[in-house]
């Protein structure tokens, strides 16, 4: 294992890219750094008691120097364990540790921890405090506005503020409730209205707090927008099916100097990296499966993701494969 140094960038979160299953593994996260080198990256969530094992630390710990600056996503209950967990993100060069405090499926409930949660602030105060004493990195909560029928902007702001006197230094809200029966995790995240009223409620009710706005962000205006109220904006779905969507979001949001980005870019910046992973015994699926939404909208597109996707599944596809997709894509100039 090779510890890796931390490094900060200011205000790294006014535009971060939310941790979902399946999808914000390190793959994806370093083919986003090549649109954004400033954003936020997450973790998919990391469940404390997994940390706790040895065999598995290095496979759910490990991520690429280019990732940075990235959050750690940790869930769980026990404050011992946080705090181990803690400890163990800080040795390892992460940038931030984030605490589940949103995540509605019923196996994660079942556990005891992600937004069930919301119903036991106290032992969420306890939890983040363990973390605090485990490391000085930056402590954050993702939570939902309720859950269930503990859903009221009275409840919203006890949690807050309870948790924020344990050491938390920055909120991340879904602005939607969260239905802990009923609905699946697909379902939690489109069915329950959107309500940034009260997310805005929230933020205007405790300025001194840093709140971040996730849920339903779908462009680079919504976020220019919703910094106008918020310290951050979070996006998650658009960005994953919609990368390129983000190409300029350094100049917009954080105020750099232009760069030009396209799929073909994107893709040969990977080339390298893709070959590291194959050189140890990797499947270049395992990184092409992100690339496939870099080409939306444009003639060719579809025919363009449905090769890549029908080659690079071979069990023994190589690095050409990804070398004649990019090829193909400056032939129609993208």
């Amino acid at each position: 294992m090779v510890f890796k140094p931390s490094r900060q960038i200011t205000q790294a979160y006014r535009f971060s890219i939310a941790p979902m299953l399946d999808c914000t593994d390190s793959h994806f996260r370093v083919l986003m750094r090549h649109i954004s080198q400033k954003a936020m990256l997450y973790t998919e969530m990391v469940v404390a008691n997994a940390l706790h094992h040895s065999k598995r630390r290095d496979r759910l710990l490990n991520f690429n120097p280019i990732e940075n600056p990235i959050a750690l996503q940790i869930g769980g209950d026990d404050p011992k364990l946080l705090f181990e967990a803690a400890k163990l993100a800080k040795e390892w060069g992460y940038d931030e540790i984030n605490f589940n405090v949103g995540c509605p499926s019923q196996r994660v409930n079942a556990g005891s921890f992600g937004a069930c949660l919301m119903a036991n602030p106290d032992q969420v105060a306890r939890c983040v405090e363990a973390m605090a004493n485990g490391s000085e990195l930056p402590i954050t909560v993702k939570h939902r506005i309720g859950i269930d029928n503990l859903d009221s902007d009275k409840l919203l702001k006890e949690f807050v503020v309870c948790v924020a006197s344990a050491g938390a230094n920055r909120f991340i809200v879904h602005a939607r409730k969260a239905w802990l029966t009923g609905l699946n995790p697909k379902q939690n995240r489109t069915i329950p209205p959107l309500q940034y009223n009260r997310v805005a409620k929230l933020k205007k009710q405790c300025p001194k707090l840093k709140i971040e706005l996730n849920g339903g962000l779908e462009t680079p205006s919504d976020c220019l927008k919703a910094l106008e109220t918020f310290d951050g904006a979070m996006v998650g779905r658009a960005a994953y099916e919609h990368p390129l969507r983000w190409k300029k979001i350094d100049e917009i949001i954080y105020g750099e100097s232009p760069r030009i980005i396209n799929a073909s870019g994107v893709i040969r910046a990977l080339i390298p990296y893709a070959q590291s992973h194959l050189n140890k015994n990797g499947k270049l699926w395992d990184i092409c499966r992100h690339t496939l939404q870099l080409v939306e909208g444009v003639p060719g597109a579809r025919a363009w993701r449905r090769e890549l996707g029908l080659k690079a599944q071979q069990a023994k596809a190589e690095i050409d494969i990804l070398e004649e997709a990019a090829r193909k894509l400056e032939d129609f100039g993208q």
